[in-house]
């Protein structure tokens, strides 16, 4: 065990950020809100991200509409200049619509540890675990992580997931690079990593290509998938026209197979009133999907 590291960099999982082969988000029609479900609302669930948009309670309030409690420093700036996306702006309120979509009606803490285009810092990233530690919740969604010189465990994000109080289940995604190098936080024993599938044009569903996969990985669910988003435009570098945003979004990554697992984990706590770690060895009870991709999740 490495006693000096590197300070790290955190990435979201979601997009095509530092080299990543996840696919950037698309426009979509607007998702009917799942019918929220009354038992869904005593399960909290802590999400570190971009944060969440300004105006999510209001634009998308049969997802969000008192289900967090708004604070200032929790919103998501989202934008490079004007109404122009950063590379992952709005990604924080994409997750927390797939929770919603697994779990309608769950109560969630957003918190920013990525700026807009999808990076951070390791010790923001401990911090803002750490005071989610202290809200009790029952539930801590990771959709982002950082890989290692030799790939040893990021001792910061070790150490300040094994102070977390031992009745939450923390999910993270197992990240975007298609090969098998572990991501941390994902890879840590105790953490549930997931990876993402994609589904062809039949239905059926494969490991997704641009999904990181291995023996440390726990799960799998659907990678690409629709959900809330912000108002604004999305442009590459070197493209000619700004691709336009009215509130919802399709994306592709592990960074959005993770939130289903998380939702589907306090889906479970709520209908057999049973634990967070109750409820994710029920959902990991069966068989490995494919090698290296855990259990499907549903």
């Amino acid at each position: 065990m490495p006693l000096v590291q590197p300070h790290h960099i955190i990435v979201g999982h979601g997009g095509n950020v530092m080299g990543s082969p996840g696919d950037r988000p698309r426009p979509t029609d607007p998702v009917s809100a799942p019918k929220a479900d009354e038992r869904h609302a005593g399960i909290r669930v802590g999400i570190v991200d971009t944060g969440i948009s300004e105006g999510a309670a209001g634009d998308h309030s049969e997802w969000f509409k008192n289900r967090y409690t708004a604070e200032a420093d929790d919103v998501d700036k989202a934008y490079a200049s004007g109404d122009l996306f950063a590379l992952q702006g709005g990604h924080g309120t994409f997750v927390a619509g797939v929770i919603q979509s697994a779990a309608p009606g769950v109560a969630f803490d957003p918190e920013v540890a990525l700026d807009p285009n999808g990076l951070g810092d390791e010790e923001t990233l401990c911090r803002k675990i750490a005071e989610l530690g202290k809200k009790k919740i029952n539930i801590l969604n990771l959709s982002l992580g950082c890989y290692t010189e030799d790939d040893a465990a990021s001792e910061p994000l070790r150490l300040t997931l094994k102070n977390l109080p031992g009745d939450i289940v923390v999910v993270a995604s197992a990240g975007n690079r298609g090969d098998q190098r572990p991501s941390w936080p994902a890879a840590l024993c105790g953490v549930t990593a997931v990876a993402a599938l994609a589904q062809n044009r039949d239905g059926t569903l494969i490991p997704a290509c641009y999904s990181s996969f291995g023996h440390w990985v726990d799960a799998c669910a659907v990678g690409n998938r629709p959900s809330t988003y912000m108002k604004g435009e999305w442009q590459l570098p070197g493209e000619t026209e700004a691709t336009p945003f009215a509130l919802w979004a399709y994306w592709a990554g592990t960074s959005f197979s993770a939130p289903w697992v998380t939702g589907r984990i306090a889906a479970v706590m709520a209908s057999d009133g049973i634990t967070a770690a109750q409820a994710r060895d029920k959902l990991l009870a069966d068989a490995e999907f494919h090698p290296g991709y855990g259990v499907f999740v549903k």
